[in-house]
């Protein structure tokens, strides 16, 4: 299920806004993994989203009282996969932790059904179909945008439309009389019972009442 989508440059802000986006969609929740490549700009943009403001005690004298320190919830875990390539391959991939601990991410491990270590290979599948999918993002071709705005819309609605009509060959389930049924994020998620057209897609409701 793709969760957030952000276009533009990995700067700062972009991070934020898509730990934003991750934290509505998850209705807040804390009790989560939350996996990414080493780019510091996600550790801050995490703490900034979901640490709560802690009081500090007042020290005895004169003076001002300290300023609430910003906590991350106990529930919450972050860790990295940083990889080193050589001419193109990769020769060394380190993971590291970087908020909660060791136990915790263990549990959070062993209570996922896809993955039994720290990855980011769920993203970047998706990376890879969505420039399989947007000849904007094909790699060395004359199909590159030339407007920022068409380019973004074009980014939000391949990115969108892959949640209800793209179905994903690991998230079929077995079927009536040994046939398979194809599935697609969203009805993994229990969104909906079917597989949308993109003509479903298109002219369902942006908000619909």
């Amino acid at each position: 299920m793709l969760l957030a989508l952000v276009p533009g440059k990995r700067d700062a802000a972009n991070c934020l806004e898509l730990i934003r986006q991750v934290h509505a969609r998850t209705a807040g929740r804390s009790d989560l993994l939350i996996t990414s490549d080493a780019h510091a700009p996600y550790a801050t943009a995490i703490k900034a989203v979901y640490g709560v403001e802690q009081p500090q005690p007042r020290r005895s004298g004169p003076g001002r009282p300290p300023k609430p320190k910003r906590v991350l919830p106990p529930g919450l875990c972050y860790a990295t996969v940083c990889k080193k390539r050589k001419k193109g391959r990769v020769v060394e991939v380190t993971r590291a932790l970087i908020f909660g601990t060791v136990l915790l991410l263990g549990a959070y491990l062993k209570r996922s059904a896809v993955s039994t270590t720290i990855n980011t290979s769920f993203v970047e599948r998706n990376n890879g179909t969505d420039r399989h999918q947007n000849s904007r993002k094909h790699r060395k071709t004359c199909g590159f945008s030339k407007d920022i705005v068409v380019h973004h819309a074009a980014s939000y609605f391949i990115g969108f439309s892959y949640n209800f009509c793209w179905c994903v060959r690991t998230l079929r389930s077995p079927g009536e009389e040994g046939h398979w049924q194809q599935r697609t994020p969203a009805m993994a998620a229990e969104l909906t019972d079917h597989v949308w057209g993109l003509w479903e897609w298109i002219t369902y409701p942006a908000r619909p009442r």
